[in-house]
């Protein structure tokens, strides 16, 4: 399973969204978009959204720490 999780040190959610795969042992990819301005225009590209976190698990988008679709995309309970 590939999870990747754009983030920006400040932002809350990113640290919640971070902390919630942990607990769930979800090995995850975290990229810094405040500290790597090509990942951020990717992600701009591919999402159209500007904040984070956006959570991409295996090709699916998440946008937001939206646990319930976050649950599903990663076959959780």
């Amino acid at each position: 399973m590939a999870v990747t999780i754009y983030t920006t040190p400040t932002c809350p959610y990113c640290r919640s969204a971070k902390r919630y795969l942990q607990e769930r042992g979800v090995p995850f990819r975290e990229v810094d978009v405040a500290r790597d301005p090509r990942a951020a225009v990717e992600l701009v590209r591919k999402t159209g959204q500007t904040g984070v976190p956006v959570i991409e698990v295996n090709g699916e988008w998440i946008i937001g720490f939206d646990v319930a679709r976050l649950q599903r995309a990663l076959g959780l309970r």
